[in-house]
């Protein structure tokens, strides 16, 4: 089951559940559309991969499986991947 994380990890914008600019990676580190846009340039700081729109869960499921409620917060100070993939397609990392 996909963990919805309720912010981002680098500057702790909440990221409600059906919110749009939530990104994720395959390990579902999760950060807002700007960080990974302008901070990241699109490339983990945790794993290296690429991050793409977080799907929504529709309410229904929410009762059942519901967001986490505890803030993930570890601002990126140094990006150990991106100057390694700053010019590779995520899918050839």
């Amino acid at each position: 089951m996909l963990e919805i994380r309720i912010n981002c990890e680098n500057c702790k914008k909440i990221l409600s559940y059906d919110s749009s600019e939530a990104m994720i990676c395959s390990y579902e580190c999760t950060f807002c559309k700007d960080c990974v846009d302008n901070v990241l340039i699109n490339v983990c700081p945790n794993c290296g991969g690429g991050f793409e729109k977080r799907p929504i869960r529709p309410k229904a499921e929410l009762r059942q499986n519901p967001q986490r409620k505890d803030i993930i917060y570890q601002p990126v100070v140094n990006n150990k991947f991106l100057d390694k993939y700053i010019t590779v397609k995520p899918e050839d990392r």
